[in-house]
């Protein structure tokens, strides 16, 4: 789901990994199995974790899509949010791995080293922005 997040919200970028033959994004792999663990401060991971959280409860409660639109806040819950914010994780770094790297043990060594780099607030900023643009595409 990462790499279709990606593919959908930039085909420059999808296009580099398609090149580098990383469009399976397996380099992300470590921050599914640890949701973030390793990358943000136990405080950052907490943050994130209750925010996830939320959204599972939401969609238990009964507020999916439909009735988050008739509501009008910003971002439906998605039981998806950990991919989200990777993929936002990964977007953030756009630059870089279009400029700088030229292999997937590249972009990888990047991502495991992201660890103090990432700020859970931004984080969870943009994976909610490609929740509202893409929830409905993927």
């Amino acid at each position: 789901m990462v790499s279709r997040i990606i593919k959908y919200k930039d085909s420059h970028l999808y296009r580099h990994l398609e090149k580098l033959q990383a469009e399976d994004c397996f380099f992300v792999y470590r921050m599914v199995v640890v949701m973030f663990r390793r990358e943000l401060s136990f405080e950052q991971t907490l943050c994130l974790w209750e925010v996830m959280w939320a959204d599972q409860a939401a969609i238990r409660a009964g507020i999916g899509k439909s009735v988050w639109g008739r509501i009008r806040l910003r971002a439906p819950p998605t039981d998806d949010l950990l991919l989200y914010a990777i993929a936002a994780s990964v977007l953030q770094r756009r630059k870089l791995i279009i400029e700088r790297y030229s292999s997937m043990d590249e972009i990888l060594r990047s991502c495991n080293s992201m660890t103090g780099q990432l700020d859970v607030w931004k984080l969870l900023d943009d994976a909610h922005d490609l929740v509202v643009t893409l929830h409905d595409k993927i």
